[in-house]
């Protein structure tokens, strides 16, 4: 079992958003990785959004939680809403992710759905995520 901590970032209309080859067919993504031994989920965060666009950023509060599980693998991913008082993108330290990251961006919320994630997402986003902090079960249930 794997747990997995993501932010949302936004930045007036629009989004942070990393594109990498992961393993569905959305090829764009909220920035975050795995928790390691002995981290919080905060400084996993933190960690995670340093090392993948250079940002330092401010972990607010708990979007939801929710299971990823297909076959013999089992993610628990655990989202937050975070803040980054600069919001200047630098460049990812090469070598940390599984996955390479191939860009970033700040993405208009209105466009989700061209970086291939869903509309129920995408209304989640722009409603402000209204069950916030709840046990969101199966990830199909957000829309991802």
């Amino acid at each position: 079992m794997k747990i997995r901590v993501t932010a949302l970032v936004l930045k007036g209309d629009t989004i942070l958003l990393l594109e990498q080859n992961v393993d569905n067919a959305r090829a764009w993504s909220l920035p975050g990785g795995g928790l390691e031994e002995g981290e919080t989920l905060g400084q996993a965060l933190r960690r995670e959004l340093k090392e993948e666009t250079g940002l330092n950023i401010k972990v607010k509060e708990l979007l939801y939680v929710c299971d990823y599980i297909r076959d013999d693998r089992h993610v628990i991913h655990m989202t937050f809403l975070a803040e980054a008082p600069d919001t200047s993108l630098g460049e990812a330290i090469p070598g940390l992710d599984e996955n390479e990251i191939k860009s970033m961006a700040f993405v208009p919320v209105d466009d989700l759905e061209a970086y291939g994630f869903s509309s129920k997402f995408k209304e989640l986003v722009e409603d402000g995520f209204p069950n916030k902090g709840s046990y969101m079960s199966d990830k199909s249930n957000i829309g991802l």
